[in-house]
């Protein structure tokens, strides 16, 4: 089964429902148009040159060439995290947190499927390991920006009540702890609601695919599983490891309470 086609003619037709919302919120002032062009216009751009990009890299195994791409996918979503933040980290903590702590829960866990579970020969075929670090880096970035502008956020407005805490000799582990299982919760609350949906309410991007490309639906549905079973561990890994690192970062070493020191409101 081959894949049908897609010209610029058929992409323009699908823009234009982009465009019809834009002049919708244009229309009632929701002022959203001018944000929700220019992410459709990056999107245009960056899938194009990364089409281009990919076209050349999968023709080759180059350990050193995908390592870059690797690391510019990483510093991509370390900034839209921080980008993405109400109450930040003053200088490039945000960028710190939210890259170190998608790098050691989604880079992890790639190269643990890649080599041992899927056991792709190299590990670091790019066909692989591109595609599927793309995939945990989106839904990381995602469970990790939402938990850490929660824990900031939450943080920030209950600060009087966490020194009242501290005050009274709670630990500040103690003292944060209801604000930490919240943001928590707020990470993981959109992978395990499409955890719950799949199959149900949605088939999953790479299912689609995998189908859409003529493979059986069962090898889509069992690439599926795996692959949610992954976004799932690695954004729950990610938001923990970086609400440990903000939490570090809002204490001093007298467990008293910086946030005016460490933090500002954007």
């Amino acid at each position: 089964m081959n894949v049908i086609p897609l010209g610029s003619f058929e992409l323009f037709m699908a823009s234009t429902l982009v465009m019809l919302l834009a002049f919708l919120s244009f229309r009632h002032r929701v002022e959203i148009e001018r944000p929700l062009l220019i992410a459709a216009l990056r999107t245009t751009i960056q899938l194009s040159l990364i089409g281009l990009v990919l076209n050349v890299v999968f023709t080759t195994v180059n350990f050193w060439l995908v390592l870059f791409i690797w690391t510019v996918m990483l510093c991509a979503a370390g900034y839209e995290v921080m980008a993405r933040q109400k109450i930040k980290v003053k200088g490039s903590g945000s960028f710190f947190i939210g890259t170190s702590s998608m790098m050691l829960s989604s880079f992890s866990i790639m190269v643990l499927i890649l080599a041992l579970v899927i056991k792709v020969d190299p590990w670091y075929s790019p066909r692989y390991a591109i595609p599927i670090l793309g995939m945990l880096l989106g839904n990381t970035m995602n469970g990790i920006a939402l938990a850490m502008n929660t824990f900031s956020g939450l943080a920030w407005s209950r600060r009087a009540t966490i020194e009242q805490r501290l005050a009274l000799g709670q630990p500040s582990v103690e003292a944060i702890e209801d604000i930490w299982r919240e943001s928590v919760r707020t990470g993981l609350i959109p992978i395990i609601n499409s955890m719950a949906a799949a199959g149900l309410v949605s088939l999953p991007g790479m299912m689609t695919g995998q189908i859409l490309a003529g493979n059986t639906a069962s090898d889509a549905v069992r690439y599926q599983i795996l692959i949610m079973f992954m976004i799932s561990s690695g954004t729950g890994f990610g938001v923990i490891l970086s609400l440990w690192l903000m939490r570090r970062k809002m204490f001093d070493g007298r467990e008293r309470l910086r946030l005016k020191d460490g933090f500002t409101v954007a």
